[in-house]
């Protein structure tokens, strides 16, 4: 597949991701703001069912205690059933022994009974405020009931009680019982199903606030939830009930959390797996040209003594020419020197093919750093006096024993001084020292060579990868010695660092750990 349609794909397909992640954020935004409505929608549902609790029940307690218990021993009230009073009069609960008292426990109307004796009938149909006859007791429950004399029956008119109850007000503090509205509130907030912990006030316009619970607090950032009280009144009040709920925000987000959460992780594993999907093929294709270009680096390496053994054998066997003339001898060394080369790029080959599937096995001993630096040092003499360079040992360890596998660290060795040779368009100037810390040794090997940029200081130990520009390479090589440098660092518990500027050289630090441990 080509590069381009891989990117094309690749464009294309981070489009799609974008487009799905942003859906999804634009789902759970929606969703939290719903879940918020739907908050703020229960909360004050919540608060009004408080309130006209307690407006229902003030009005009831009002018109009982307009009935003067001293003065009668039985009143009747006749509220028509459809009225506003008659309905909210329905929720007063009767008590049980008053009514078995006055042996209504089985009337079929409606009633209310106080403490006082009093009686509140609730027609079934409307009536006028005037009965047309007088509800009176029998005698029977009357001596049960250890009263006196006769009962009297007296029919009160609502209108006069409720013209009572609106030209009198009274002062919030005695109208309302904070400990009863927190129970209330605790009550009505389950039902909506909050179960939040919550705090609360309740504020006059006139007194400011009159009561608060210990933890409430005025200070902002809090979603506050504010309702009337008794708005009912016929002079509007500023009284209110101050409401926030604690761990609010928390409560919204667990609602829609599970699913939210959900649509994240299957997004993120599905950007996840997209993307390195895309990058194992861009890492594919990328060593697919790696290996192409190895392919021809290797093809020129083993055609060149192949070609050169190739002809010292054809002339050794052409008649043609004269013995004393084919100078065997000569031919003779050409043939094995450039056997031996072949012999080495294969070998190199082989060795990281093996490197790939075993584990090295390493020969350590107790060895001079120091002996095995100067070896690889003395290999190299001649190279850097033809190429009219110095190389020079800067050994200033004070203990240079390690354990090490004395000939795959000198060529581990060999191979970085090969390269500060190889690399370098100038006289080769390399240094190569040593010094202790406190777990082991580090060897730095610096040459002034060409350098290596930032980009390709990452997959410098990478196999088969080289510095290069398409097909075509000043120095050949299988781009195998880095890589394999570092395996044996690695396969020794030790290190191997670079530094590098481009035009003016590189740095190798190894580090060989003394104890054998990193």
């Amino acid at each position: 597949m080509k590069r381009k349609i891989i990117v094309l794909l690749a464009i294309f397909f981070s489009l799609v991701i974008s487009g799905l992640i942003l859906i999804q954020f634009y789902w759970i935004k929606n969703a939290i703001t719903i879940t918020d409505q739907q908050f703020r929608f229960n909360a004050n549902k919540a608060l009004e069912s408080v309130v006209l609790d307690l407006e229902e029940q003030e009005l009831i307690d009002r018109i009982i205690d307009e009935i003067e218990p001293e003065s009668t021993d039985s009143v009747t009230i006749n509220i028509p059933a459809g009225s506003p009073l008659g309905n909210r009069l329905r929720g007063y609960q009767t008590d049980s022994k008053l009514a078995e008292l006055y042996g209504l426990d089985n009337s079929d109307k409606p009633l209310v009974i106080t403490n006082a004796g009093q009686k509140i009938y609730i027609s079934a149909r409307e009536i006028s405020p005037f009965p047309e006859e007088e509800i009176t007791e029998p005698s029977e429950q009357i001596i049960s009931a250890g009263l006196s004399g006769r009962v009297s029956n007296k029919i009160i008119y609502v209108e006069s009680i409720m013209e009572k109850i609106l030209h009198n007000t009274p002062d919030i503090r005695e109208r309302v019982d904070p400990e009863k509205i927190n129970g209330q509130l605790r009550k009505a907030l389950n039902n909506v199903g909050i179960h939040l912990d919550y705090e609360f006030s309740i504020r006059s316009g006139r007194l400011g606030t009159i009561w608060n619970t210990p933890g409430f607090t005025d200070k902002p950032g809090t979603n506050k939830f504010i309702i009337q009280l008794f708005p009912d009144d016929p002079v509007p009040s500023q009284n209110q009930i101050v409401l926030y709920c604690l761990h609010e925000q928390q409560y919204k987000y667990e609602n829609i959390g599970s699913l939210a959460l959900l649509s994240l992780v299957f997004t993120l594993l599905l950007l996840v797996l997209s993307t390195g999907t895309f990058i194992v093929i861009f890492r594919q294709k990328k060593m697919s040209e790696i290996r192409s270009d190895f392919i021809n680096n290797m093809t020129h390496e083993l055609k060149t003594p192949i070609s050169t053994i190739s002809l010292a054998s054809q002339m050794i066997a052409d008649k043609s020419i004269p013995e004393k003339e084919k100078n065997i001898m000569h031919l003779a060394k050409v043939i094995s020197d450039e056997s031996m080369r072949l012999k080495y790029q294969v070998e190199k080959v082989l060795q990281m093919a093996i490197f790939e599937k075993i584990k090295t096995k390493l020969s350590l001993s107790g060895m001079d750093i120091h002996n095995i630096i100067s070896k690889a040092v003395d290999n190299f003499t001649l190279q850097i006096e033809n190429r009219n360079g110095t190389i020079r040992k800067d050994l200033i360890a004070s203990d240079p024993v390690a354990r090490v596998d004395e000939i795959h660290f000198l060529n581990a060795i060999s191979n970085l001084i090969d390269n500060g040779i190889k690399y370098n368009v100038n006289k080769p100037e390399i240094i190569v020292s040593t010094r202790n810390n406190k777990k082991g040794i580090i060897i730095s090997v610096e040459d002034n060579g060409m350098g290596i940029s930032k980009e390709n200081i990452k997959r410098i130990f990478d196999k088969f990868y080289r510095v290069h520009s398409g097909n075509v390479h000043n120095v050949k090589g299988f781009g195998l010695g880095l890589s394999y440098v570092k395996k044996i660092m690695e396969d020794h518990n030790g290190t191997i660092k670079v530094e590098s500027q481009l035009d003016k050289g590189s740095r190798f630090i190894l580090f060989i750990p003394q104890n054998g441990v990193k």
